[in-house]
């Protein structure tokens, strides 16, 4: 079904893998007005694509909430976040896929649309805020599946572990800036700090 406005040839992948053990429950279902994470990222990604995988281990947990969402496990369970990009990217009915984590409350369709657009000739767009990356924030190619399965089978867990094998297009802070002036798209929730924070960015 083509959703209006949705980018051409982009999947959806949301990562709901983290162990959460810092902040001592599963993040995907804290709630903002009633209503868990993982909800409010599908509801809002549905406007970029009509293909969206959510990355769990624990698909029993996630059935309940009848998502307009494939579910799709790790290839190797316990591996981390790379594993958890191969697989949603494995699984993805177009040939890119939009990677987030299921804990960014603040996603910024106009910034992801803006990412969607610069694929032409990438394999990876990724934002850079100085010298920091945000790799669950982030478009990869398939064209990225043989580089991620080399660097996995090395013993390497890091989402940017493949870079060096790939064409990277990094998103700097100005352009950022265009759509998202305060960068609340990276905010996520690993502490009770963290989730202090998104409900105190809610309130005002």
């Amino acid at each position: 079904m083509r959703i209006p406005g949705a980018q051409p040839g982009l999947s959806v992948v949301i990562l709901a893998g983290g162990q959460s053990r810092r902040l001592g429950r599963d993040k995907a279902f804290l709630e903002i007005e009633g209503q868990p994470l993982i909800r409010r990222a599908v509801q809002r990604l549905t406007a970029l694509s009509d293909d969206l995988i959510v990355v769990t281990n624990n698909a029993a947990r996630y059935e309940p909430l009848d998502l307009p969402v494939r579910l799709v496990p790790d290839e190797q369970p316990g591996i981390g976040a790379l594993m958890g990009v191969y697989s949603g990217l494995k699984a993805a009915r177009h040939p890119y896929a939009l990677a987030v984590a299921c804990d960014m409350p603040f996603l910024n369709l106009d910034l992801l649309r803006y990412m969607g657009s610069l694929v032409a000739d990438q394999d990876v767009v990724i934002p850079r805020i100085e010298d920091s990356l945000e790799p669950l924030h982030a478009v990869y190619g398939r064209t990225c599946l043989p580089g991620m399965r080399r660097w996995l089978d090395r013993g390497y867990r890091q989402v940017i572990a493949f870079f060096p094998d790939v064409r990277v297009r990094y998103v700097g802070l100005d352009e950022i800036r265009r759509f998202d002036h305060q960068q609340l798209s990276f905010v996520n929730v690993n502490t009770p700090k963290d989730w202090a924070r998104v409900r105190e960015l809610l309130e005002s």
